[in-house]
């Protein structure tokens, strides 16, 4: 991508978030609204928007791509364990577990996809769709276990297998491996969906934003943990990827979605499992504002 192509579409993005603020501050999307739009997006525009990324020709590139992309993804969560079990061993215990959630659970489930697309087209969002497949597994195992005792390995897979975005991964990989025709009506109404993905995303980024004081976003804490998930770790992955001439797609759409910020499931888990639930709001918004 040209370097003033990526400009606008940083501008394009900036200004969908402050539409989203505004929106937030007059009112117009109220408090709940925002969990409304979460849910949609979660469960309807993401999906589609994973399912129109396999409206292709399915080839021994694609699938010589997939493999790659699933092993480096692999690599890269485990790489993240070993961080978070080494690098906040000086933290109290409550603000341990949430900046170690934070390390190996990004907010690439949630806007890895509209970014990749953004960035690399329609090719770096099919890949991206693969590169999260190890992130949802972690998440729901390693992730929630240093909030709680981990979970049982039938609560696991439920978690992942019916997650709405792998539930599309499914769907997407029989269209495109066995090359499946839809009916014009149907291929259309999901491309016009996905099509929503980046305004929706973006938008319900700002209503989140529009509720933070920025005030209390920056201490030591905070940049510290930026500096290990935004710089660190893509980092890392670049020089790795560099070292073994993999291909300048999958190495851009993997620095992208490894550097992504913490996920927001960081502060509901913290909340809900007496973590510290008042950094992880602090740090998910310092993260954005790197962005």
């Amino acid at each position: 991508m040209e370097f003033s192509n990526l400009i606008n579409l940083q501008g394009m993005l900036f200004l969908l978030v402050a539409v989203g603020v505004i929106l937030r501050k007059v009112d117009v999307l109220p408090k709940q609204g925002t969990a409304i739009l979460t849910d949609l997006v979660i469960y309807l525009v993401l999906p589609c928007n994973i399912i129109n990324s396999f409206f292709i020709e399915f080839n021994l590139e694609v699938l010589k791509n997939f493999i790659i992309i699933l092993l480096i993804s692999c690599l890269i969560q485990f790489g993240c364990l070993i961080l978070s079990n080494t690098l906040y061993n000086r933290q109290t215990p409550g603000i341990k577990k949430v900046l170690q959630y934070g390390t190996v659970c990004s907010n690439a489930g949630f806007m890895g996809n509209p970014i990749a697309e953004g960035v690399f087209g329609s090719s770096g969002l099919l890949l991206a769709s693969i590169y999260l497949i190890p992130q949802r597994i972690v998440m729901w195992s390693a992730g929630v276990s240093y909030f709680t005792e981990s979970p049982d390995r039938k609560t696991v897979i439920k978690k992942v297998v019916t997650h709405p975005c792998i539930v599309a991964v499914y769907i997407g990989l029989l269209i495109m491996i066995f090359q499946i025709p839809l009916p014009v009506f149907m291929e259309n109404t999901i491309k016009n969906i996905s099509g929503c993905t980046t305004t929706l995303s973006m938008i319900l980024i700002g209503t989140i934003l529009a509720e933070v004081n920025i005030k209390t976003i920056m201490n030591k804490t905070t940049v510290y943990y930026a500096f290990i998930r935004l710089i660190l770790i893509p980092l890392m992955v670049f020089a790795a990827l560099r070292v073994f001439q993999i291909s300048s797609l999958l190495t851009g759409v993997s620095v992208l979605l490894a550097g992504m910020p913490a996920g927001s499931t960081t502060a509901i888990l913290a909340a809900k499992y007496e973590g510290d639930s008042i950094l992880p709001p602090n740090v998910w918004y310092l993260l954005l504002y790197f962005l």
